[in-house]
């Protein structure tokens, strides 16, 4: 079984993310993860089947449209219910890595995770609003001293 550090290692390793629970609503925090990838310059789309764009990207209607689901990782921010729909989803197109925002999960999602995408799920926390930052940077580090520039 994976370690949550090993997981979003594995999740930031994607060249593209989607995120699933963004809205035109500025207060969702599904809309301000999504801004948080912008703001980064990361290849994101919102999955939001109600509207044809979110924060100026075009949106797709279901991570069944994603143009290359196996190497992209996906930020959940949904009411549980939604959740284990979407996971069952993300579990039959191979997605590498999923992270649950806190509030996406109930028991029965906590259930589904542990019995089917366990080294694939950062669940239970932490936010990728609070933490996501921290993560790059020790990515990008851990890169540096694994290729280091040569002169």
């Amino acid at each position: 079984m994976s370690t949550t550090q090993e997981i979003q290692r594995l999740f930031f390793a994607s060249p593209l993310y989607a995120v699933v629970g963004a809205s035109k609503d500025q207060s969702k925090y599904g809309t301000k993860v999504l801004k948080w990838y912008l703001v980064r310059d990361k290849r994101v789309i919102p999955v939001y089947p109600k509207e044809a764009e979110l924060e100026g990207v075009k949106t797709i209607a279901s991570i069944t449209d994603l143009p290359s689901p196996t190497t992209t990782s996906i930020s959940i921010i949904t009411p549980h219910k939604v959740t284990l729909g979407i996971l069952k989803e993300a579990k039959a197109l191979s997605i590498p890595a999923v992270w649950l925002q806190p509030g996406a999960e109930d028991a029965g999602v906590v259930e589904y995770v542990r019995e089917h995408l366990s080294d694939n799920v950062v669940i239970g926390g932490p936010c990728i609003l609070v933490n996501g930052d921290g993560l790059l940077r020790s990515q990008l580090q851990t890169r540096l001293q694994v290729y280091p520039r040569t002169l």
